[in-house]
């Protein structure tokens, strides 16, 4: 019988890195809407909806090629049109059949839009 694992029933924390942490603090906190729960030299710690997100400073961040951070969204559209009022930038990619705002309709129906953060991380917005 496998060993009960004590991360099972515990709650999950995300992370980013930045190189600027003004510019971070700023897009996440204004633009994205979340709480900001505590600031120090290491990161800045914001609510995102009961998880923590931890935006770590970093000397040069290392930007993955793929999507880092993602919310579920009930309209994608709806969403999309929000942040573009908020001046977020919105992802397109070459064979993906992206519409005019950047929504891709996945083979298993999610409909997903990328943008970036101020560092080049790749956030996504995603309805099922």
């Amino acid at each position: 019988m496998p060993t009960k694992s004590p991360l099972g029933s515990k709650k999950i924390m995300a992370f980013v890195a930045t190189e600027g942490a003004a510019q971070a603090k700023a897009f996440y906190r204004d633009t994205l809407g979340l709480r900001l729960i505590s600031e120090d030299p290491f990161a800045l710690a914001f609510d995102a909806h009961g998880i923590m997100l931890r935006v770590t400073g970093a000397g040069k961040a290392v930007i993955a090629p793929y999507t880092v951070l993602g919310w579920q969204v009930k309209n994608v559209a709806k969403t999309v049109k929000a942040l573009l009022k908020m001046r977020v930038i919105f992802e397109r990619y070459t064979g993906m059949g992206q519409d005019d705002f950047g929504i891709w309709n996945s083979p298993t129906g999610a409909k997903v839009a990328w943008f970036k953060d101020p560092d080049g991380n790749t956030l996504s917005i995603t309805q099922f």
